[in-house]
């Protein structure tokens, strides 16, 4: 359970709501949850920045102007008020959250009817619709426990033309969930029924704290900042404090960490040995390449039995005082004769280390989503049992990490994921081969260990630290940082003790790790300038605190224009030569094209498959190709399925009619092995006028008669792509909503494409 440190402590204001909006939907529900199954017993790790601000939150200390602007009249917001509240009440998932809820679907529409643009569309909605917003968004976000409340109940079945008191009454009901965040936590644990391990405490990136230089190790060439940032004292002292509070709101100790993004290092380990950490955890590419071992998957993604015990089992990492920590002579080249200093100072130090199994925690956390939470329960349990057969057949236990995102997930799962969570916990229970076991209950049941003296420095994502440290804008961010904190170690003598902490404690906030996941080319949202606003904030704070003007650089952004993810509408009909080799980009041009977005996301995972998708239509067929990132014998492996779903809309007695046919290609061995279309009605293979073709392995193209998907003149067409492999979603385009199509004259069609702005 992780969310960044959004407060400005100079200010005291939040400038982003999601620990609020987590703590609503998420953190309480996903423990309470186990009330139900007293003998599933889990791992849940708090970061100790997200511990502080729901306790800001809980005390009624928050000073956060996305709540303040839902919970006012809607009549007495300034113009600047309700901007705001249309830039960011919105921000939901569009199916799981907006969609669930007629009235806020129906002023989603009504804001894009409305240009989609705030300071545009402000003036024009109604007092009543700013009402409605402001208590739909907040509902979005509750708990489907605190949904299931009568009172709670009611509100929704009233679903528009909410009042003062509604308003009110959602308001006081956040302050109450708020409040119960933590102590489900403490009560939990203390019944046995979790275990609560920590994170160091703004989640900063330790092996880059103690050596920026870390980032070329695990990314052999990768560029790095100008000013080498080593500070192994801070990563100590990020550790400290997070066992400090975590002892302070649950009465014990931790003693296990989920290091930042699963980040390690031998130098770490043994910062983490040192201050009383016993057990830590990373993932199966950092064990991977600790040992020098693959943990490759087949199509059907099956580990081999050898790969399976490597990975199922305990580790213990110990070294000797002094030791050469291995690589790090490659990074301390750059400071030379520091290594051997620091080892000199090292005492014996060793740690227990589980690794995530990749492929099982990814399909809980970006695939099962898109699959009925029954069937992806039952495929969850039967491949972890397949993984496990040949250790359990020898007669050993397995022990299986799976390890993933608190919160994110679940927005993408319809009512938050809680029925796949039931059918899960229910499967584990009633199947006598499963156990479901905190981190500390496996270690404590002493299964054999496996000895290993150096771990290689990676994270979780491909066992390096390429999304924090490389690009561009990560190493300008970290340069200014290491800039603050070089004036901080200059300044901070002469500083009064109050201002010496702020500082100190700014730093350690603008080391945590979620600036540069957003910096870079990897990941990007709709918060991207307030995270880099937030950012410089943090850093110009330290010079302020310390009686100083923050360095002018600290005024720019560090933001480059990035290339985003677009959609074109058709312009004109088209008539490719399905299938052709000679078939060239103009065949195409004057379709609608829609690029893939596989940044768009605070995840990080999933398959990134589908590069662009192209539909248009003629008088006659509805044209369609899809292009891969790959080339398909890299991902099909024994078989895949590509479906096309395609929704005909079209108005009939003033109501939208809606027929809804899926094209589902089989795909094999760099062919298309058949094909079918059914419209829920019938299913057919064979229609007349239908052609299909796969270019190169690179792309997929199918004409099909507007007649055969129930499309006339008039019509609206919505087309989702979608690949699946072994019964599971590899990848969507679009991952949300579809691609829209006009049947009209092709004189209307150009025009229509250039109607809105």
């Amino acid at each position: 359970m992780h969310q960044p440190y959004y407060k400005d402590l100079v200010s005291g204001e939040y400038r982003l709501p999601w620990v609020r909006l987590h703590a609503l939907k998420d953190y309480r529900g996903m423990v309470k949850l186990l009330d139900e199954f007293p003998d599933i017993h889990q791992t849940f790790n708090l970061v100790p920045a997200l511990i502080a601000q729901i306790q800001d939150y809980a005390d009624g200390n928050a000073r956060d102007p996305f709540w303040e602007v839902a919970a006012k009249p809607a009549a007495d917001l300034t113009l600047a008020e309700r901007e705001f509240a249309l830039r960011y009440l919105f921000q939901a998932n569009p199916h799981n959250m907006i969609g669930r809820y007629p009235r806020y679907q129906e002023l989603w529409e009504k804001f894009q009817s409305l240009s989609g643009h705030a300071a545009q569309a402000a003036p024009l909605m109604e007092n009543g619709d700013l009402t409605d917003l402001q208590v739909l968004s907040q509902i979005a976000w509750f708990d489907e426990f605190e949904l299931a409340t009568p009172e709670v109940r009611e509100l929704i079945a009233k679903g528009r033309d909410f009042d003062r008191h509604d308003r009110q009454f959602v308001i006081e009901r956040e302050k109450q969930m708020l409040a119960a965040v933590l102590p489900a936590y403490a009560g939990a644990s203390a019944r046995g029924l979790i275990e609560i391990s920590t994170s160091p405490y703004y989640h900063p990136i330790l092996p880059l704290v103690c050596d920026s230089g870390m980032g070329a190790v695990s990314h052999d060439g990768l560029p790095l900042p100008q000013r080498p940032f080593r500070h192994p004292e801070d990563a100590r002292e990020q550790i400290v404090r997070a066992m400090a509070l975590h002892e302070k709101v649950f009465g014990v100790k931790p003693l296990g960490m989920w290091p930042s993004e699963g980040s390690v290092s031998d130098e770490t380990l043994a910062i983490a040995h040192s201050a009383g950490i016993r057990w830590m955890a990373s993932d199966e590419g950092v064990l991977g390449r600790s040992i020098g071992r693959s943990f490759a998957r087949d199509g059907q993604g099956h580990l081999q039995a050898d790969a399976a015990e490597s990975l199922y089992r305990i580790y213990r990492w110990s070294q000797k005082a002094g030791s050469q920590k291995a690589g790090s002579q490659k990074a301390g080249s750059q400071k030379e004769g520091s290594q051997k200093q620091k080892d000199a100072q090292r005492k014996d130090a060793s740690m227990r280390m589980i690794f995530r199994d990749h492929s099982l925690s990814d399909l809980i956390g970006f695939v099962y989503c898109g699959v009925p939470a029954a069937d992806a329960a039952r495929d969850f349990l039967r491949r972890t049992k397949e993984a496990c057969r040949p250790i359990l057949d020898s007669g050993t236990d397995a022990i299986v990490p799976v390890i993933l995102d608190g919160e994110n997930a679940w927005e993408y799962y319809p009512k938050s994921g809680r029925e796949f969570l039931r059918r899960l916990y229910e499967g584990i229970g009633a199947d006598p081969v499963f156990k479901a076991q905190t981190v500390s209950e496996v270690i404590e049941s002493r299964p054999p260990v496996t000895e290993m003296a150096s771990i290689f420095p990676g994270s979780w994502i491909n066992a390096n630290f390429d999304v924090w440290i490389g690009a561009p804008e990560d190493n300008v961010a970290w340069d200014a940082l290491s800039e603050a904190r070089d004036f901080y170690n200059e300044n901070a003598a002469a500083a009064t003790p109050e201002q010496k902490a702020l500082a100190f404690e700014e730093l350690m906030i603008a080391e945590g790790s979620d600036w540069n996941w957003w910096y870079g080319p990897e990941h990007h949202s709709a918060n991207d300038r307030d995270f880099d606003e937030l950012y410089r904030k943090h850093l110009s704070n330290v010079y302020q605190a310390l009686g100083a003007a923050p360095p002018e650089s600290l005024a720019r952004s560090i933001i480059a224009d990035h290339k985003r993810p677009k959609f074109a509408a058709q312009t004109a009909y088209i008539s490719p030569r399905v299938g052709s080799l000679s078939a060239s980009y103009f065949d195409w041009l004057g379709a609608a094209c829609l690029v893939a977005d596989r940044s768009q996301s605070a995840m990080h995972g999933g398959s990134f498959l589908l590069d662009t998708g192209y539909a248009g239509v003629d008088a006659e067929y509805l044209y369609c190709r899809l292009d891969f990132m790959a080339n398909i014998a890299e991902w099909a492996g024994e078989g895949a399925t590509l479906v096309l779903n395609i929704e005909a809309h079209r108005m009939n007695n003033c109501a939208d009619e809606a027929i809804a046919c899926k094209l589902e290609v089989t795909l094999r061995e760099l062919q298309i092995k058949e094909w079918v279309l059914d419209d829920g009605k019938t299913t057919s293979n064979k229609i007349d006028g239908a052609l299909f073709g796969l270019r190169k392995g690179m792309s997929f193209e199918c004409r099909m008669p507007l007649s055969a998907i129930h499309a006339a003149q008039g019509s609206v067409l919505h087309n989702r792509f979608s690949l699946w492999r072994d019964r599971l979603p590899l990848d969507a385009l679009p991952r949300e909503g579809a691609i829209e199509l006009y049947v009209v004259p092709e004189d209307e069609l150009g025009a229509m494409a250039y109607a809105k702005p």
